[in-house]
């Protein structure tokens, strides 16, 4: 199966968290949405981190058989470093790690060495210094917009502030980078999103968890073009 690269940053892209599916028939699921999604977003996490326990690179290799999309993985993880090979040999196109867990530098180096596109995400919580010396050398830079380790939660809308932070930091260096937002994102929220600087937007139960996911895919995608009109 040939994969879907990554696209051109910038580009206003739609991918659905799995974490909102059905894991009972998460196959299909995945088939449901894919004519509707450019990327698909698997949130991993080791239950030391985050409290909660998900996936893993057994799942994302049984997913490939489903679709050939950009595999997005958010390693919430405390010692992602051990797990970015795995996660490469299973499928993965892109690992992001959390700026929360250290050792920043050599995650960011071990994953380019694995030809994986290279992702960093921050917390909520975690002000935007911590981030700003690594924009040059990431793919993408993931702005929590709740905190992690569960879905269904509320939109944190002070993140924008940092959001926008971002999006001037990479237009005044010209660098090739996504700015990515995950949690809470809806067809209310995903336009303010987009307008303050965000150009990929992950949704779980926005998407999941409506009577018709595909149909809310594309809702959510005319949502997000709001915010650059």
């Amino acid at each position: 199966m040939t994969v879907i690269e990554a696209g051109p940053p910038g580009k206003i892209r739609i991918a659905p968290s799995i974490l909102a599916a059905d894991f009972g028939n998460l196959g299909r699921a995945v088939e449901e949405i894919d004519a509707e999604s450019d990327w698909l977003h698997v949130d991993v996490m080791d239950g030391h981190f985050v409290p909660n326990v998900s996936l893993g690179p057994p799942v994302v290799a049984s997913l490939r058989r489903y679709s050939k999309k950009f595999f997005d993985c958010h390693l919430m993880m405390s010692e992602p470093g051990r797990y970015l090979e795995a996660f490469k040999k299973s499928g993965a196109n892109g690992c992001t790690v959390h700026v929360e867990v250290g050792g920043t530098a050599s995650l960011i180096r071990d994953a380019r060495a694995l030809g994986l596109r290279v992702g960093l995400a921050a917390n909520p919580d975690t002000p935007f210094e911590a981030v700003a010396p690594y924009l040059g050398d990431v793919d993408l830079l993931l702005l929590m917009t709740v905190f992690p380790g569960f879905g269904g939660q509320s939109f944190i809308v002070d993140v924008m502030d940092k959001v926008e932070q971002a999006r001037y930091e990479v237009e005044k260096s010209a660098l090739a980078l996504d700015i990515e937002v995950d949690g809470g994102i809806d067809v209310s929220t995903a336009p303010r999103a987009v307008r303050a600087g965000a150009n990929v937007l992950v949704a779980g139960s926005a998407i999941f968890g409506q009577p018709d996911p595909f149909a809310a895919a594309k809702a959510l995608r005319a949502a997000a073009y709001e915010g650059r009109q």
